[in-house]
């Protein structure tokens, strides 16, 4: 038992010096030298499409949202982005107003053999004829495929005759960049 705890504290010490031994005379790690090439990419590493510069995580949310604030469809998006990771397009076609549009676009996603998400920052919120529109960069990828899409997003404003799956957020239609 004690060759056991002496070889520990031997191989913690032996750690320590190779970290110190790793800081130049000043105690600033040293930087890599400026000149090391990256490794050339192969045909099948090459990105499709560049990452744009809106694609960034959303806050958590502070308390509960509002379902009727933009917030609230930014979430709609991480929960849908959460079931297309976890091969769920059947649950994932909920968030869609359209069944018949969420299983085409779910046969896209798997054609194409993307099965992550990536979501950006929202648009400012438009109005047309009762209803509330946002707009939401996204990026669907695995591994080194990559293909950048505009997520419209809607709810029907609390007009009479609306129902209650209107006046949700829902994934109106999904816009492929070029």
């Amino acid at each position: 038992m004690k060759w056991t705890i002496a070889a520990l504290v031997l191989l913690a010490a032996a750690g320590c010096q190779q970290q110190a031994a790793s800081t130049s005379d000043t105690g600033q790690d040293e930087a890599a030298p400026a000149n090391v090439a990256e490794p050339a990419k192969t045909a099948n590493e090459v990105d499709q499409v560049t990452v744009p510069d809106d694609i960034t995580p959303l806050p958590e949310p502070k308390g509960a949202l509002d379902p009727k604030s933009v917030e609230a469809a930014g979430q709609v998006m991480q929960h849908y982005g959460a079931l297309i990771e976890q091969g769920r397009f059947a649950e994932a076609a909920k968030y869609w107003g359209d069944a018949g549009a969420a299983a085409a676009f779910a046969k896209q996603l798997q054609s194409r053999g993307l099965n992550h998400l990536e979501i950006g920052n929202l648009g400012e919120p438009e109005g047309a004829a009762g209803s509330i529109y946002v707009t939401m960069p996204v990026l669907f990828y695995a591994g080194s495929k990559r293909s950048a899409a505009n997520v419209i997003l809607r709810r029907v404003n609390d007009v009479p005759g609306s129902t209650e799956a209107q006046r949700r957020w829902h994934i109106e239609r999904v816009e492929w960049k070029a």
